[in-house]
């Protein structure tokens, strides 16, 4: 099977452009310290993924349908309601870290945080950390 293109694309807006045109004070410095902690952590560089998401890296996979295809690695959304991270293998394994992280709530992929004052940045480098380096040992993984 062809390799399908996915919804979610990278885009010509860079990062900062995104984040500067937030309207909430908060939400807007959450997201520039966010691309401090993932540039720290990941030592990628960002880019935009369609309007709202801010990824490092990419991954190629292919499921057992035979559909194949690329996205990013990791990253961010700072939506209107929450704070999105995205960790592509889920967060198995992670109990004792999600227990140290502080106020959250956990999707398959995505962690939702109202405010990062609500959580500790170490923790959360740590989550990302170990899902790069899980993203790394499984996959055919590159850089922008």
């Amino acid at each position: 099977m062809a390799k399908a293109e996915n919804k979610t694309q990278p885009t010509a807006q860079t990062p900062a452009e995104f984040i500067d045109q937030i309207d909430h004070p908060v939400r807007k410095a959450d997201a520039k310290r966010l691309l401090e902690i993932f540039g720290e952590t990941t030592s990628l560089a960002p880019r935009m993924w369609g309007p709202a998401i801010i990824g490092y890296g990419r991954y190629a996979y292919k499921y057992e349908s035979g559909r194949e295809g690329d996205f990013l690695m990791t990253g961010f959304s700072p939506r209107k309601a929450n704070l999105s991270i995205y960790i592509l293998p889920g967060y198995l394994d992670l109990e004792d870290k999600l227990a140290r992280l502080g106020k959250h709530k956990v999707g398959k992929s995505c962690l939702y945080i109202n405010k990062l004052a609500d959580i500790d940045e170490d923790v959360l480098a740590e989550i990302i950390d170990h899902g790069v380096q899980y993203m790394r040992a499984r996959y055919e993984t590159w850089e922008e």
